[in-house]
């Protein structure tokens, strides 16, 4: 499933015709928003995770995973999204490393 501005859209990724999608990597299978807890770093003003739409979320890109797809969220297969979403509860801590 793609979604658009946190909306399941109804169709697949497989769905979507290449120039449409070009050489974005589109949001699919499922969102997990992301809310920073450290004021500065990512809590507040323009580094505010949460207001910039920050995610881990899954991509019909899973060839290029490991790599720098995206503008700041993390990417994920779908398999695993799906199983990570069906884990995790609203408010639990996410702990992210490099």
């Amino acid at each position: 499933m793609v979604f658009r501005s946190r909306v399941p859209t109804g169709r697949h990724y497989s769905e979507i015709p290449p120039d449409e999608a070009g050489s974005a990597n589109l949001v699919t299978s499922r969102i997990l928003w992301l809310r920073g807890l450290e004021p500065g770093v990512n809590s507040g003003g323009d580094v505010d995770t949460y207001r910039r739409y920050v995610y881990i979320h899954g991509t019909q890109r899973e060839d290029r995973i490991g790599q720098a797809l995206s503008a700041g969220c993390v990417l994920m297969r779908n398999s695993d999204i799906i199983e990570l979403y069906d884990e995790v509860r609203e408010g639990d801590l996410v702990w992210i490393s490099a």
